[in-house]
């Protein structure tokens, strides 16, 4: 086996353990230490601090896995490559930190009544921007020579049980909410100083800058794919954090908080789609290489199926079981974001149900309309926020995801129709949801029981049962058919 299939394997292994880590840790363990305010206020230092980094790192990290085989040269150091792609990150860093810096009076009013509670740990958001766009670029550089997994396993669980180590720590009264604050800047910043060590063990940290980087391709080529990859990964940390950052700003630090526990909820529905895509995006640039739009087109059908199915199920177990959830949590103001969390499984249920629409656009011959559908829908969710925050509050930033979500997928969907012929849409697809909707009636009529738990167990068991047993007898799945019959194939009768 191969070193990218080697790694490759780690990845989906760590991938699916850090996704499931994440989840409990995030939506589970952490809302039982933290108040709905303090967690905003590190769900706010983060969501700062990625977009500051990005900002700073002028798209290098992208630049570093697209250039870096014309500068692989292990007998040179490859040629003074990691100097060049620290270098001008660290010379954005520098000057988006001086704007950082003179905006505070600017920025921190933002925040209103909560801008006291922001105020200490200003200067701790420049650390952590700082170091996040240190590991990113290190990262990029790590995938460039084919080592992913060890930077997998310090992002995706490292990082995580020691987030929840310190709120345990906090809990336990070990560490005051300043001490937890700077644990959690502490730890973020250490996994950059992990990846250094790391690249130092491999005989790959080569730090002595050299004239002859500057031969080997034109810089003014590699900062304009810099800019231009910018506005790409900018666009989708706008769209994954500009709810966070306004709520804050135009309802309240605690309200952030509570947003973000939703948020992190209804991530569990987007699990399947995300693996799936994992296999996608090399499948489908396998075949716009080959040119075999029959077969990518019955890849788009196939995945669909497979995300409507697993999709609508998750829906549903989430939806319905979401007092147990909450139950689960110390503080009952978190239950604040239920309709929250609705919103955002109907929107992530439709990101899947619409099929691999954007793997589809960005490996095809027309990967630059990414760019736009992404830049648009970020510029669509800050104009949705500015205008639905005011009036519905937290609910109103789900609301914009939602709409957001829906049209630019649409917009998207309609696209590859339009370029090349292809939408994913059977007479299944609208089969499985009215299925789904047969199940979830028949699961959300059972009455509530005294315990949470075994309300949740009535409703999850009456759910799998009817959802399985009309999905098999219509056979509106075939995947589901063969899955089935493999299982019995391994169990023949005696």
């Amino acid at each position: 086996m191969g070193i990218v299939q080697r790694q490759g394997l780690r990845n989906t292994i760590i991938s699916y353990i850090g996704l499931a880590l994440g989840f409990v840790s995030t939506a589970l363990v952490l809302p039982n230490f933290l108040e709905p305010q303090q967690l905003g206020v590190t769900a706010t230092l983060a969501s700062v601090a990625t977009l500051y980094a990005q900002i700073a790192a002028f798209g290098f990290a992208s630049v570093g896995i697209r250039f870096f085989p014309y500068f692989r040269q292990p007998e040179s150091g490859h040629q003074g490559f990691l100097p060049l792609l620290v270098g001008v990150p660290l010379l954005g860093f520098a000057v988006v930190t001086a704007l950082y810096f003179v905006g505070e009076p600017l920025l921190l009013p933002w925040y209103g009544r909560d801008a006291p509670l922001l105020a200490p740990y200003y200067a701790w958001g420049a650390v952590l921007a700082f170091f996040t766009m240190l590991y990113s670029v290190q990262d990029a550089y790590l995938k460039a020579l084919y080592h992913t997994a060890f930077s997998s396993f310090v992002q995706d669980i490292l990082l995580r049980i020691l987030i929840v180590g310190g709120a345990f720590l906090f809990g336990l009264g070990y560490l005051s909410f300043s001490g937890y604050v700077l644990w959690f800047v502490g730890v973020n910043s250490a996994l950059a100083l992990l990846l250094t060590g790391y690249v130092a063990a491999i005989g790959e940290l080569h730090w002595r800058p050299t004239r002859q980087v500057l031969t080997v391709r034109p810089l003014r080529e590699m900062l304009g794919m810099g800019a231009f990859t910018l506005l790409g990964s900018l666009s989708g940390s706008i769209i994954l954090y500009i709810d966070t950052l306004m709520v804050g700003a135009q309802v309240s630090v605690a309200a952030a908080g509570i947003y973000v526990v939703a948020s992190n909820i209804s991530t569990a529905l987007a699990i399947p789609a995300r693996s799936l895509n994992k296999v996608a995006f090399p499948l489908l640039a396998d075949y716009w290489k080959q040119q075999d739009l029959p077969r990518m087109a019955d890849f788009y059908r196939r995945a669909t199926r497979l995300n409507t199915l697993l999709g609508c199920f998750l829906f549903l177990g989430i939806s319905l079981n979401l007092d147990f959830i909450y139950s689960l949590m110390r503080n009952a103001r978190y239950a604040e974001g239920t309709v929250v969390v609705l919103l955002l499984l109907g929107s992530k249920l439709f990101d899947g149900i619409t099929g691999v629409n954007g793997l589809m656009v960005v490996t095809s011959p027309r990967y630059r309309f990414d760019l736009i559908f992404n830049v648009s829908l970020a510029v669509l969710t800050i104009v949705l926020n500015g205008l639905l925050i005011p009036r519905l509050g937290m609910v109103g930033a789900a609301v914009a995801a939602c709409v957001a979500q829906v049209s630019i997928n649409v917009a998207r969907t309609w696209f590859v129709w339009h370029s090349y012929r292809m939408q994913p849409f059977t007479w299944r697809i609208p089969l499985i949801v009215g299925i789904a909707a047969v199940a979830g009636v028949a699961a959300w009529l059972l009455p509530t029981l005294s315990s949470p738990l075994l309300t949740m167990l009535l409703r999850s068991t009456v759910l799998t049962v009817v959802y399985a047993t009309l999905i098999l007898a219509t056979n509106s799945s075939p995947e589901a058919t063969l899955f089935l019959a493999k299982i019995r194939a391994r169990f023949p009768k005696k």
